[in-house]
């Protein structure tokens, strides 16, 4: 992975706040508590010096009800792309600084592209006294190759960070994740699509290049005035076949997750035609612990008198 991916990788966790949950939960094999979603929070974390106060990315997790005002989990994310001895004394600033904000479990997941900086960074930081943080950290090596659209659909961003880790390795597989990743993109991250189209190929291979636009769909995704076309006629539903596309990925993802769904949800999923009902339905599959949360609707609760928060309270 080149060393000036620093920003872009930064990025990949800002737009899609739920790739910081499933590199621990399927790279690191981290069970955390169920959640219902991932929101990315303030990166500044602290009283320190200004340029140390920001961490790069934090994402807070939060309950599968919503019931809680107050995140059950607290992730903060580093990209570290060289030793900085530095950053053992502000990592752990940062994680007592959300764990104070939030009062929640607080953890530390470091992606660190080269292989002798993720070495270093998976050390202990030992704070003295039998107090010790230790970072999760994911290496060059972790990075998963996405192998599927199902995959992809989860989380786009998974599949540019693979792009980005295997697109100088073996052509045939390289290739196979650029096209995986940028269909996936067009669905679930549309906004993005120029920008993680122009990561990809960056991080091909010449050779992986090359054969990458020798193919129709790299022909496709490279011309621009075809891709407009494609997402104009999305928007304004004209794409035919597009919502048995969107209702296929609604399963995939629910496949791709190991939940069961029964027949009669199937057929509602694949009878839908609404596409923002289905990309709802998409959104909600990646976080769902059952299949039959995709279609429920939470009341609003009703209005009563207003409890003084813990400062106003402190206050009183």
């Amino acid at each position: 992975m080149p060393s000036f991916q620093h920003d872009t990788l930064v990025e990949l966790f800002k737009n899609r706040p739920e790739l910081a949950p499933l590199l621990l939960t399927q790279v690191l094999g981290v069970k955390l508590p169920p959640y219902r979603q991932a929101q990315p929070s303030s990166v500044d974390l602290g009283d320190i010096e200004p340029a140390e106060r920001y961490a790069d990315s934090v994402v807070l997790l939060y309950d599968k009800a919503r019931r809680r005002r107050r995140p059950i989990l607290g992730l903060v994310v580093e990209v570290q792309l060289s030793r900085k001895e530095r950053k053992r004394f502000t990592w752990p600033a940062y994680l007592t600084r959300l764990r104070a904000d939030h009062e929640c479990e607080v953890m530390l997941l470091v992606l660190a592209p080269d292989a002798k900086v993720a070495a270093w960074a998976r050390q202990p930081i030992q704070l003295g006294y039998g107090s010790v943080v230790q970072p999760l950290v994911i290496g060059p090596k972790s990075i998963p190759v996405v192998r599927n659209l199902a995959q992809a659909l989860v989380a786009p961003e998974l599949g540019v960070l693979s792009a980005m880790a295997h697109g100088h390795g073996e052509v045939k597989t390289a290739v196979r994740i650029a096209v995986i990743t940028l269909r996936a993109a067009e669905r679930r991250a549309a906004k993005h699509f120029e920008m993680y189209y122009d990561w990809i190929v960056a991080a091909l291979s010449p050779a992986a290049r090359k054969a990458f636009e020798m193919l129709p769909e790299g022909y496709q995704f490279r011309d621009r005035s075809l891709r407009r076309s494609f997402q104009k006629g999305r928007a304004e539903g004209r794409a035919e076949g597009e919502v048995v596309r969107m209702a296929k990925d609604v399963l995939a993802v629910l496949e791709e997750r190991r939940l069961s769904v029964t027949r009669e949800q199937r057929e509602r999923i694949l009878s839908t035609t609404d596409a923002d009902t289905l990309d709802s339905w998409i959104r909600k599959a990646v976080t769902v612990t059952r299949t039959d949360e995709l279609f429920s609707r939470r009341a609003r609760p009703k209005a009563g008198p207003r409890r003084p928060t813990r400062r106003g309270a402190e206050r009183q």
